[in-house]
């Protein structure tokens, strides 16, 4: 009965979750929140995860009643390509100088921690504290500051209390976490989040991309519009945008960009951004009309996809996952397209759709099972860690 222990911080939500064998024990997890108008940076957001890292933990455990001695594994996302050295270091260390230097992570080489004075639970760690300093040459773009930051705590668990690590792909912690919460066997996903955007179905010991973005995100378009109206991030501002979007009563015209299996997102928030103030000040539509047409046209979109994919796989069964995947609209349209297929349509709520710690726990535990081991040597992150890359040994 192997225990996982996972860390998600890939983007602006942080999470800690356990499971063990199929069971969720625990998955708290905290979200950074930004101002109506502005997006989330990654310096910014790193700093809100290092702050609240230690008491999810903690909290993780305490919720599923378990001990460090009760982990057999700890998973993180490993999801900057680049070059990677680990330097090790050994401080003695008081209770109250732990947490900032568990979180410090420098980009030189010299090992000079920012103690602070910050509780630290007793009960987690040893006294001895092995900090290991990543150094990284990013090759890419993405969010490299909040997935080092989660990286470090996660390799310093694992020597501290003498765990094998195991470094997982973000988009197959999506796709095992909802194969396990809704029972899916072998379906074509719709991947969908602020980050990513893919139809996938699996084939011979990989989740072979079938269509995807060539350029930003379904999830992007829609937060980046929701800066143009200044709606609210909070809870985040795709669901503020839903929930606007069931008021609106006038479809506008908007780009529809489907090529081959790929879709674009770019041409059509440009043009959305450029006529939705002047269309707003003649009172041709509403902000609530722009949500629900630039929803309308962005789900069709990804429902032509999808379905396109199911056709050439053969498939009786769609899988939704990633934050978009818990928009009620885009699941109704999905629903749809399923049932005048004959087919079956999986999808959960936000507990498991949002990022989390669980989904990293859960694809970290199929991978134990299988003897998948990350060594600490290549325990980095890389921003292009494509879905395609991972060698699915645990599936036939």
């Amino acid at each position: 009965m192997p225990t996982v222990l996972g860390f998600e911080g890939s983007a602006n939500k942080i999470g800690v979750g356990v499971v063990r064998d199929g069971a969720v024990l625990a998955n708290p997890r905290r979200t950074y929140v930004t101002p109506p108008g502005t997006g989330f940076l990654p310096g910014d957001t790193a700093r809100h995860h290092r702050a609240v890292i230690l008491d999810l933990l903690q909290e993780a455990l305490t919720e599923a009643g378990l001990t460090s001695q009760d982990i057999d594994c700890i998973a993180y996302t490993k999801g900057i390509a680049g070059r990677l050295a680990i330097e090790e270091h050994t401080w003695s260390l008081a209770r109250s100088e732990w947490p900032a230097a568990l979180c410090y992570h420098h980009y030189t080489t010299t090992p000079t921690p920012p103690f602070t004075s910050l509780t630290f639970p007793s009960s987690v760690f040893p006294s001895v504290c092995r900090i290991l300093t990543p150094i990284y040459i990013p090759l890419g773009p993405g969010m490299g500051a909040p997935l080092v930051s989660v990286a470090v705590v996660a390799r310093t668990v694992a020597q501290l209390w003498n765990k094998p690590l195991l470094g997982v792909n973000h988009c197959i912690g999506h796709i095992e976490m909802g194969r396990l919460i809704t029972g899916a066997t072998s379906p074509t996903v719709l991947y969908v989040s602020g980050g990513n955007t893919q139809v996938i179905a699996y084939s011979e010991h990989r989740y072979r991309i079938f269509g995807e973005t060539i350029d930003i995100a379904v999830g992007n378009c829609l937060d980046r519009f929701a800066r143009v109206l200044k709606i609210s991030n909070d809870p985040s501002p795709g669901y503020n945008i839903e929930q606007m979007a069931k008021r609106g009563k006038k479809l506008v015209e908007l780009p529809y960009t489907v090529k081959g299996m790929d879709v674009s997102f770019s041409g059509i928030l440009s043009f959305i951004e450029d006529v939705a103030q002047r269309m707003l000040a003649t009172g041709e539509c509403t902000p609530e009309d722009l949500c629900f047409s630039l929803q309308e046209t962005v789900f069709a979109m990804l429902v032509e996809i999808t379905e396109r994919a199911m056709a050439h796989c053969g498939s009786q069964e769609a899988l939704i996952v990633g934050g978009v995947g818990c928009n009620l609209r885009l699941q109704e349209m999905m629903e749809t397209m399923c049932q005048e297929r004959g087919a079956r349509l999986f999808a959960t709520d936000e507990r498991f759709c949002i990022d989390n710690g669980a989904m990293i726990a859960q694809a970290g535990w199929e991978m134990f099972r299988a003897g998948h081991r990350t060594p600490l040597s290549d325990s980095g992150i890389t921003q292009r860690y494509r879905t395609d890359e991972v060698e699915v040994t645990w599936r036939d």
